[in-house]
């Protein structure tokens, strides 16, 4: 069978239509591709602004959260310290009057407390168990003497009152305690007024 010329034609334009339409579609596809639209832009810039904005809210609020967490360490940490240190005040108070008591023991003759002196033998025996229980009372809250005869001078804990060269004592040690010092949870609330031994 032969084919005639004109349906060759035909078939070529046809062909050739065809190729062409599917170029068009692929040229305006690669077209597509490479210019997105704008509402395509607008996206994604509203998408880069949210995430910008998401990752502030976000730093900011780990860092409030780190913030709220200090303020309440700090908060629990002052409460425990105003539980142990409230009164404070109190006891330098009391101090005066454990002074008190300890000089009015001292001052007491020792060799007159007979039983032929039954007042005095009362009245000071009377006064040792205050002196007794207030110290018990001290410690119970946390409030203990600092009595360094013979320790290591310690600037924290003790106030030299004079130096003096001693002999049989070594240097920097405490040789005498003029007054008892205090100290309050481990913290110094009266240092002892203390004598050093000088070099």
């Amino acid at each position: 069978l032969r084919t005639s010329p004109r349906l060759l034609c035909a078939a070529t334009q046809q062909k050739n239509t065809g190729q062409n339409l599917e170029e068009d579609q692929s040229q305006s596809q690669n077209e597509h591709k490479v210019e997105p639209s704008s509402a395509e832009k607008m996206l994604t810039e509203e998408k880069a602004k949210l995430e910008e904005q998401l990752k502030e809210v976000t730093d900011k609020y780990k860092r409030a959260l780190a913030d709220a967490e200090n303020i309440r360490q700090r908060s629990q940490k002052l409460v425990e310290e105003a539980k142990l240190y409230g009164i404070q005040g109190f006891c330098k108070d009391l101090l005066e009057v454990a002074d008190i008591l300890e000089k009015a023991t001292e001052s007491v003759p020792k060799e007159e407390i007979k039983d032929e002196n039954p007042h005095l033998k009362s009245l000071y025996e009377g006064l040792v168990m205050t002196e007794v229980q207030i110290q018990k009372v001290f410690k119970k809250h946390g409030l203990l003497r600092l009595n360094p005869v013979g320790a290591k001078f310690d600037p924290y804990e003790h106030e030299a009152l004079f130096h003096a060269p001693m002999e049989g004592k070594e240097p920097g040690t405490i040789a005498l305690v003029s007054k008892i010092g205090y100290k309050l949870h481990g913290r110094t609330l009266r240092p002892a007024l203390v004598g050093v031994v000088k070099d």
